[in-house]
């Protein structure tokens, strides 16, 4: 059959042509929509221009056609050979395309979103500024392709192969790449704002100037990758493999990086506000200076030499631990966490749940922190649950007053505050404020003679300084009716007075280590000198 019989009986309404043999033939602008040309030797064809929508051209030869500006939208080419065909500007959007084989194939600007490419071999093929919106790539080999500018949006990449792959300029934002190999790839200037790349393997790849922000990179391999100048902003880089990785400049503005590995990474002018420092792997870092200021406008640089590098990214998370003296049970695991739970909605406070440790007469409850700031107002709201919150909080704030220089009498005077420790017991006093116990709690936490035990408040920074705010008189003693050592009766216990406050010295040293080193230094003395480090406001 010749093209010529097969445009005769396509238009008496014949579509079946299976195994058709039409190599070289010149069917330019034809309509064979709808047609079965399944098996078909369409080899070297010159289907410029045709309207193939819908057509069958399942384990179809059509390597090295001309097929530029055709319409192959929801047309079947399963299994089809497409080897260096020229699909430019070609629409195969909703086309099926699973297991074809595309190899340096040209198909610029060709449309294909929501086309299923799923194990399909796109090997050097040529995708410049091509739309491929909700596309399935899915374990498709698409290694040392060229899709500079091309289109990603929403697309599935999962397990697929992009070794070496030009993807510069490209959209792939909210896109799957999760375990996706892109090692060498070039995603310079690439949008992936909310992608998920975890588990990808982007070793060596070129991530300059790209857009991560929102991005989950947890468990991603990022060894040697160029990241100077990327936005991490709020990123999830849990586990992250980050070693050698050159993060020069970069945004990491509320990014999660909890058990990255940056051994050997290059950090040097990266803006870290709102960035934890602690559970991180640094060993051989090298960092000049960093951006804290909250907008990444280096109004609050931090230069770090190398005998405060290691401070600096060896922090511990800021914890309220709350120790009480009595045994956990059942009941009170319930009361505390409805309380807590209620707490948190009604007062918007951020309290973590708490990890908490059993022993055989104590049980610990520690709060973990993101930052030294909030550890007034999560003890002020750790104690509520327990009859010892009343005492608790009297010595919290008489500390607070302490602090201020409110209570200082004689020679001493008041103590001057910084700026910003100013403002944050300011923060403190208002949020504190009217902060009680929700009444729907109350019958559950009496009904556990657990909350009626002594307790113990302290609070450590992430420079791990301590500072005990309370101890109820009882806490960890015994009475000795006849010669068996017991607890205290609870009752007696909840009727006691508060504990000493902590000496004005370790006061201070708790506070002063609330920054870095470069933030703030109270006067021991109480001699009303103060000193304020300041840091530079931009890069010299």
């Amino acid at each position: 059959m010749n093209s010529e019989d097969l445009l005769k009986q396509y238009a008496t309404g014949e579509r079946n042509f299976p195994a058709a043999k039409l190599s070289e033939a010149n069917l330019s602008g034809v309509n064979l929509s709808r047609a079965n040309l399944s098996g078909a030797n369409l080899s070297v064809a010159n289907l410029c221009g045709s309207n193939l929508s819908e057509a069958n051209l399942s384990k179809a030869k059509l390597n090295v056609a001309k097929l530029s500006g055709a319409n192959l939208s929801k047309a079947n080419l399963e299994e089809t050979n497409l080897n260096v065909a020229n699909l430019t500007l070609a629409d195969l959007s909703h086309a099926e395309l699973r297991h074809a084989s595309l190899v340096r194939a040209e198909m610029a600007r060709a449309e294909l979103s929501a086309a299923n490419l799923s194990y399909a071999n796109l090997s050097g093929v040529d995708l410049k500024d091509a739309k491929l919106r909700n596309a399935n790539l899915s374990h498709a080999n698409i290694s040392r392709a060229t899709l500079k500018w091309a289109t990603f949006t929403s697309a599935n990449l999962t397990q697929a192969n992009l070794h070496g792959t030009d993807l510069s300029s490209s959209d792939l934002s909210g896109a799957d790449l999760s375990h996706t190999e892109l090692r060498q790839a070039n995603l310079s200037r690439a949008n992936l704002r909310g992608a998920n790349l975890s588990g990808a393997n982007l070793r060596w790849a070129d991530l300059s100037g790209a857009d991560l922000s929102w991005a989950d990179l947890s468990g991603a391999r990022l060894s040697g990758a160029n990241l100077t100048g990327v936005n991490l902003s709020y990123a999830n880089l849990l586990g992250t493999i980050l070693v050698h990785a050159d993060l020069t400049r970069a945004s990491l503005i509320g990014a999660d990086w909890a058990g990255s590995d940056l051994s050997g990474a290059t950090l040097t002018g990266a803006k870290l506000h709102g960035v934890l420092r602690f559970g991180i792997k640094t060993e051989g870092i090298l960092c000049e200076w960093v951006d804290l200021s909250p907008n990444g406008d280096q109004s609050d640089i931090c230069h770090l030499p190398t005998e405060r590098l290691r401070l600096f990214f060896h922090e511990m998370p800021p914890t309220v631990r709350l120790t009480i003296d009595a045994e956990f049970d059942p009941e009170a695991h319930y009361a505390l966490a409805a309380t807590y739970c209620q707490l948190a909605r009604r007062y918007q406070i951020m309290l973590p749940p708490p990890n908490i440790r059993v022993g055989r007469r104590r049980t610990a409850l520690t709060f973990e922190m993101k930052s030294d700031d909030e550890l007034f107002l999560a003890s002020y709201v750790a104690i509520l649950p327990f009859k010892d919150a009343a005492c608790a909080q009297e010595n919290l704030l008489s500390l607070l007053k302490l602090l201020r220089g409110e209570d200082l009498s004689g020679d001493a005077k008041p103590m001057p505050l910084a700026q910003e420790l100013e403002t944050a017991l300011n923060q403190f006093a208002a949020k504190a404020e009217g902060v009680q116990l929700p009444a729907s709690c109350e019958m559950l936490l009496k009904k556990a003679t657990f909350f009626e035990a002594p307790t113990q408040t302290t609070l450590v920074t992430s420079k791990s300084q301590n500072l005990t705010i309370y101890t109820h008189p009882c806490f960890g003693k015994r009475v000795v009716p006849g010669s068996a050592f017991v607890n205290p009766p609870t009752a007696a216990i909840a009727e006691g007075t508060g504990s000493e406050l902590p000496s004005l010295s370790s006061l201070v040293d708790f506070v002063q280590s609330f920054h870095a080193p470069e933030a703030i230094s109270i006067s021991k003395n109480g001699s009303g000198e103060s000193e304020k480090k300041q840091t530079l406001k931009g890069m010299e």
